[in-house]
């Protein structure tokens, strides 16, 4: 009985201490929990968590300390051979993880598909809302790769600036009514940063995506406070350290109407549950040369800031708008009205969204076909959606989806093996068509090719954008486009040159290359008629054929 009675009697708060004296008892408590919460913010200041609550980083951060914890005062026990109490760790551990999991799982789509196909808010829009052929200056055709391509080769004549710096992802801007790709440089590395840390990033390169050239702008004061900076200058760590209750994303860099730089970053929260429903509530932007930094809330957000709510986010939220309005079992089983964002397949075998993008009304805003959910070539609609606002309007109207235009032009010049860019919209005669620009296996802009949306077999190719739009339009009334006679340049002498300077100028429409040789001669020509001249800079030796005035390249 007295055995029993034993075994029975309660446990009490000092069975959980570890024997010894009273130091040695504190120092099992104290010296583990010491080393957890270094260790711990060692790790915090290396990963940057958010301390909220509807952050999964935040929880996993959470989870790890707690792991750490266990192991570290089990293994402080095993150095100083002491038995230790770590089962109430597990508790804790236990009861951490199943709020974590039952949280995303209550986040999921399956029990909010209502609340998901709402966070979006998605007019009805018309064909007026395209861009018409007149204002086609507003619509940028050039893609990503061909725009680094412009602006490696011209930071490529700066030797001060190549050596130290690489140059960062490009942001698509409206700039001055006009659209613009803008990329900062940023630091070659640790090493690179120690070095020109007290100066900071000089420069930035802006590229227009209409004329096809790219210019390196020069600060007066450098940037010190970007992403690629390391410690207190990593513009990351530093907006954490401000705002560090904030959870936030897309951190890019813009310009203003003025050209002054600065780092724009997307706070959002989770509007279903913990985790569930992503949704921007603001802009973080900085000034990286002072690292002064400003939160807006989404609705007072400067109208220069162009992209605050990102491409691929709106994308998201469109498809659960399309797909989810009638439940979640409707969008995998009978799929009754769900439609998707059309789709490009990538070497993995991967789905991912891609868009253009058009300048409008002072804003970036960006273009994607919508198609149905079975996969087929077509498209039903588009979708023009505003990235600072998140405005966003749905067109109807059926016709081959992006990808199949992009072959049809392709096709048309298959010879030449020319590789076409993911298209932009533009509005002739109140029609809808694809424009897009064929490259080469250099990436170099050849040709420009229009493709009608609910025809994709009427096909458009021409040198340069406006004899394509007016070769198009030849076309849809069934007539023969007669360009102007190609210019005779039998008459031409060749001459070797050294290119001085390079200017690029738009006149009447059409962009000119303007360049000086070593002797301040002045030679001019159309640019889509010596594309070849994107790879040549400033100090390089040349030849040309001229008549003394225009040029062209010698084969």
């Amino acid at each position: 009985m007295n055995v029993s009675a034993k075994m029975r009697k309660p446990l009490r708060v000092r069975d959980y201490i570890p024997k010894g004296n009273g130091k040695e008892r504190l120092g099992m408590i104290l010296m583990p929990l010491l080393i957890t919460l270094v260790i711990s913010a060692l790790l915090w200041y290396m990963i940057l968590p958010p301390v909220n609550l509807q952050s999964p980083l935040f929880w996993i951060m959470m989870i790890l300390m707690i792991i750490l914890y266990i192991l570290i005062k089990g293994l402080y026990g095993a150095i100083k051979k002491e038995q230790v109490v770590i089962h109430r760790a597990f508790i804790v551990l236990v009861c951490v993880l199943a709020f974590f999991v039952v949280s995303a799982g209550y986040s999921a789509k399956l029990f909010h598909a209502k609340r998901y196909s709402q966070i979006l808010k998605v007019d009805e829009g018309s064909v007026d809302l395209i861009p018409s052929a007149e204002g086609s200056s507003s619509i940028a055709l050039m893609d990503t790769s061909s725009a680094e391509m412009l602006g490696d080769r011209r930071i490529g004549s700066l030797s001060q600036v190549v050596s130290q710096f690489n140059i960062s992802g490009y942001t698509q801007i409206n700039y001055q009514d006009a659209p613009f790709k803008v990329a900062a440089l940023s630091y070659d590395g640790f090493f690179k940063w120690n070095a020109n840390k007290a100066n900071g990033i000089p420069g930035y390169v802006i590229v227009d995506p209409v004329d096809m050239s790219a210019d390196y702008v020069a600060l007066k004061e450098g940037m010190k406070y970007v992403p690629s900076a390391w410690f207190s200058q990593n513009l990351q760590r530093r907006l954490r350290f401000q705002y560090p209750t904030l959870m936030f994303s897309n951190l890019h860099f813009e310009i203003d109407e003025e050209g002054n730089p600065y780092y724009v970053a997307s706070v959002y929260e989770h509007k279903i549950g913990l985790f569930g429903g992503t949704n921007v509530i603001g802009a973080l932007i900085t000034d990286p040369v002072t690292g002064e930094t400003t939160y807006y809330q989404a609705g007072s957000v400067p109208q220069w800031a162009d992209v605050v709510y990102d491409g691929d986010l709106i994308c998201e939220q469109y498809n659960n708008y399309a797909q989810l309005q009638h439940g979640f079992f409707n969008s995998i089983f009978s799929q009754t009205d769900c439609r998707q964002i059309t789709t490009l397949e990538n070497e993995d075998e991967d789905l991912y969204n891609d868009y253009g993008y058009i300048a409008k009304d002072g804003d970036i805003w960006i273009y994607t076909g919508v198609t149905s959910v079975n996969g087929d070539s077509s498209n039903i609609g588009f979708v023009l959606a505003n990235e600072r606002t998140s405005e966003t309007r749905y067109i109807s109207c059926s016709g081959a989806d992006e990808f199949s235009a992009m072959k049809s032009a392709e096709g048309e010049v298959q010879e030449k093996r020319y590789q076409a860019s993911f298209p932009s919209l533009i509005n002739i005669e109140g029609s809808p068509a694809y424009i897009m620009v064929l490259k080469d296996a250099n990436g170099l802009v050849k040709m420009y090719a229009i493709v009608n949306v609910e025809q994709y077999n009427i096909v458009a190719t021409a040198s340069t954008q406006a004899d394509v739009i007016e070769k198009y339009r030849h076309l849809i009334h069934g007539e023969t486009y007669e360009p102007e006679p190609e210019k005779d340049y039998s008459s031409y002498q060749a001459k070797t040159i050294t290119v001085s300077r390079m200017e690029t100028l738009v006149q009447n429409g059409d962009t000119y290359l303007y360049i000086v040789d070593e002797n301040n001669q002045i030679y001019h020509a159309k640019y889509a008629d010596v594309l070849g001249m994107l790879l040549v800079d400033e100090g390089d030796t040349v030849t040309i054929l001229t008549d003394g005035a225009e040029f062209i390249l010698a084969e």
